[in-house]
């Protein structure tokens, strides 16, 4: 089965298979990957998802109404947590960051409404032949991380936005040769 060069290694694999790429329209997840992609920021992938069940355990399930909740003693337990990524600018814009999921929630009827109108709704499907081809930024995610910005998240840079947009299916950016490009452009399993 031919994959990604990136989804062949062991700690990826299944990541690959089963996540990256595939359209998410559940908030709850949507707010995972936000907090979980802002986190990745100057890290590497692989690191995240090792801590990913510490955060979800840590930080409520991932669920913006109780995170928005938490106050500077929280943060304060979460910054001696070692099984996180242990930097106060990202934890405290973890909780700012869920408020401000609920206003979006609250305004537009839940963040998918909202996310999903920067790609029109649907996917973008890529045609790459080579990892090389797949650029950092483009202007569907330098929009998106304008409007959040300007609704008061942080660590949403267009870099973060686009890691954002590719592992939650906005757009397919896995290798035209890849199984899983196939399968998520023709709806298949996810």
């Amino acid at each position: 089965m031919k994959r990604c060069k990136w989804g062949q290694d062991e700690g990826m694999i299944a990541y690959h298979d089963e996540e990256w790429g595939a359209p998410v329209h559940d908030d709850r997840t949507l707010f995972e990957f936000l907090v979980l992609e802002g986190a990745q920021a100057g890290l590497s992938w692989q690191t995240i998802l090792r801590k990913r069940p510490r955060y979800r355990r840590v930080f409520s399930n991932l669920n913006p109404r109780l995170v928005s909740r938490y106050d500077g003693a929280k943060v304060a337990r979460l910054l001696d947590d070692p099984g996180i990524v242990r930097n106060r600018l990202k934890v405290e814009s973890t909780v700012s960051n869920a408020r401000a999921f609920l206003a979006v929630q609250k305004e537009f009827g839940s963040f998918d409404a909202y996310l999903w109108e920067f790609v029109g709704g649907n996917p973008i499907h890529h045609r790459w032949r080579r990892m090389t081809q797949i650029p950092a930024t483009t202007p569907e995610s330098e929009a998106l991380s304008r409007d959040l910005k300007r609704r008061g998240f942080r660590f949403v840079g267009p870099t973060i936005c686009y890691a954002f947009m590719q592992a939650i299916g906005m757009v397919n950016d896995h290798m035209i040769d890849c199984f899983r490009y196939a399968e998520i452009k023709d709806g298949g399993p996810s």
